[in-house]
């Protein structure tokens, strides 16, 4: 007889080294239940690891626990039972697949409630990636994420288009160091074949001629042309803009503490500002998941988060960086990971990574020496005349969401009718995100949910005016039109007054200065904000007409500043000048 999974799992623990800590393995129609007690968190995620490479296993819900190193409990906030809003269908999270899934419902008769917890859309993963539109030739064949990675980098073109958001197709450069792992070039372009990827199999020399700063150690390389980049909160915005114009209702600051069901569907979301009755749910809610999952009922998958740490470096400092057109990284085996690598953001900056490895806090976005020197010695070698310590200007980490089967969970709940989980979007998820929206549509409709087409939906969304993208006889006919846009206010990015008060009146308006900032690159030059942020923070507290010592960088708990000065401090009794 073959084999049961929980005989399998058990015998891999036993041959990696976790065989004497009597962990507990159960399997029911495909998944994977763990439970124990280890040393330290790195075995809990390598049992989980372990009990999701196997075949027919359809998700792994791992709670062993580390006696050092794991996460801290988690404390759901208080709910709010008050009714304050009633719908078909509630998305909770707005990073770029919840954003997504918003936008093409909106094409239909539908009332649409997007969830949020943070003070703007896309402050998850979706802020903190490379922008890669990866072409899938690197993905795992056979997997979810592998198909909808093809499927959403030809419609990536299209929707960029639509919604006004930077896409240039740069193409990827794979490079080989070594001789014996020049079998990997042709592994990858049949890969690529059977995928209908396409790639080409490059010399040497016709790398060095398309690349001159590439190290001249490389043996030979692979080009896949249908690779390209895109700004990832820039298209997270642009989707949420376009869904809000389309009639989606957008909460943020609303987290989600609770799901309520009624003859055993989905009835009511509660969050900690009300709750909202709905006919179905989608959960997106990135790196929170599966404890959103876990609110209607026994857990159904366990999300571990993976640090990726990226650099940035000045534009106006590219050195060999100034030609260099593709994407590049190295082949190799690296677990987990497609490894990263160097390309060019579409606002011209250089920019390396992302790493990845294992953190078990899920808001663990801190960066270190360490893991700047980790990225230099990493990607340095494949451009070894660039001076990366002199060009950087900033350095800066993402969590994300992966599953143990190192795939999406794309399904609807085993618990409870109407609820559909998006879950374990981790890379590509980006590039996925519109193929994503469809498979939900798929799903929603196998569920019951009656399509019927808007005849007034608009798929068009223009972004503000970057006065730094115009040439001279459009900027002077722009200023006499409007003199705001006269002022400069950020030096280093030359952005205007204009471009602030229009980003600050838009339809998903930036309320924090980290939202200002993606949307018009104010605060993302090589002074990193420190000339444009008090005259940012001027304008907004006059549009938005709040006083400045309301003013957060990101939301609740990220004030810019304590109190004006000449008020006494809160801490002291005495009055105080400044600072």
């Amino acid at each position: 007889m073959p084999k049961t999974i929980q005989t399998l799992v058990e015998e891999l623990f036993a041959e990696n080294g976790l065989g004497e800590f009597n962990l507990s393995v159960t399997e029911e129609d495909g998944l994977v239940h763990l439970a124990g007690q280890v040393p330290c968190w790195e075995q809990v995620v390598r049992a989980g690891h372990l009990a999701g490479t196997l075949r027919g296993v359809k998700s792994v819900v791992n709670e062993i626990k580390a006696l050092e190193g794991g996460p801290q409990p988690y404390r759901a906030p208080a709910g709010n039972p008050e009714i304050i809003g009633r719908a078909d269908v509630v998305i909770i999270g707005a990073g770029v697949v919840g954003t997504a899934i918003a936008r093409e419902l909106s094409r239909y008769k539908l009332k649409i409630v997007l969830l949020e917890k943070e003070a703007d859309v896309g402050c998850g993963a979706s802020k903190a990636n490379n922008g890669m539109v990866h072409s899938g030739i690197v993905q795992e064949p056979d997997s979810l994420r592998s198909a909808l990675n093809v499927k959403g980098n030809a419609m990536f073109a299209q929707l960029c288009a639509e919604l006004d958001v930077p896409f240039c197709q740069s193409g990827l450069m794979g490079l080989v160091f070594k001789e014996e792992e020049l079998f990997l070039l042709d592994l990858i372009k049949a890969r690529g074949q059977s995928a209908g990827i396409p790639v080409e199999v490059i010399s040497r020399e016709q790398a060095l001629a398309m690349e001159p700063g590439l190290s001249p150690e490389i043996k030979g390389a692979f080009l896949a042309p249908s690779t390209a980049m895109t700004s990832p909160y820039k298209l997270t915005v642009a989707y949420a803009e376009n869904a809000v114009s389309n009639g989606v209702s957008l909460y943020l600051e609303t987290e989600v503490t609770a799901l309520e069901q009624k003859a055993g569907r989905i009835h009511k979301v509660v969050t900690n500002r009300g709750s909202f009755l709905t006919r179905y749910c989608i959960n997106a809610a990135g790196i929170y998941a599966d404890r959103v999952a876990e609110m209607a009922g026994p857990p159904e998958f366990t999300l571990h988060p993976r640090k990726g740490e990226l650099l940035i470096f000045d534009a106006e400092n590219t050195a060999n960086h100034a030609a260099m057109a593709t994407g590049i990284l190295a082949l190799g085996i690296d677990p987990f990971t497609k490894g990263g690598g160097t390309m060019l953001t579409v606002d011209g900056n250089p920019e390396w990574g992302p790493t990845a490895y294992e953190v078990p806090d899920r808001e663990d976005t801190s960066v270190s020496r360490e893991g700047l020197e980790r990225i230099i010695e990493k990607f340095n070698p494949l451009l070894p005349g660039y001076n990366a310590r002199q060009s950087l200007i900033t350095f800066f980490a993402g969590v994300r969401a992966a599953t143990y089967t190192e795939d999406f969970h794309i399904a609807p709940s085993r618990h409870l009718g109407a609820l559909i989980h998006v879950a374990g979007i981790q890379s590509p998820g980006l590039v996925a995100a519109p193929a994503i929206a469809e498979l939900v549509l798929e799903i929603l409709s196998a569920e019951g949910l009656q399509l019927e087409e808007k005849e007034n939906f608009n798929p068009y969304r223009r972004d503000i005016t970057h006065f730094k993208n115009l040439d001279e006889a459009q900027r002077a006919a722009l200023i006499r039109k409007d003199p705001r846009y006269g002022r400069i206010v950020c030096r280093c990015e030359h952005v205007t007054e204009g471009e602030i008060i229009e980003a600050l009146h838009r339809p998903v308006p930036a309320r924090t200065l980290d939202a200002v900032k993606r949307r018009t690159r104010a605060g993302m030059g090589r002074c990193q904000g420190g000339f444009c942020m008090p005259r940012v923070s001027l304008l907004m507290a006059r549009e938005l007409g709040i006083p400045l010592e309301k003013l957060t960088k990101s939301g609740p708990g990220s004030p810019l500043f304590s109190r004006r000065t000449k008020e006494p401090s809160p801490q002291k009794k005495e009055w105080w000048i400044d600072d």
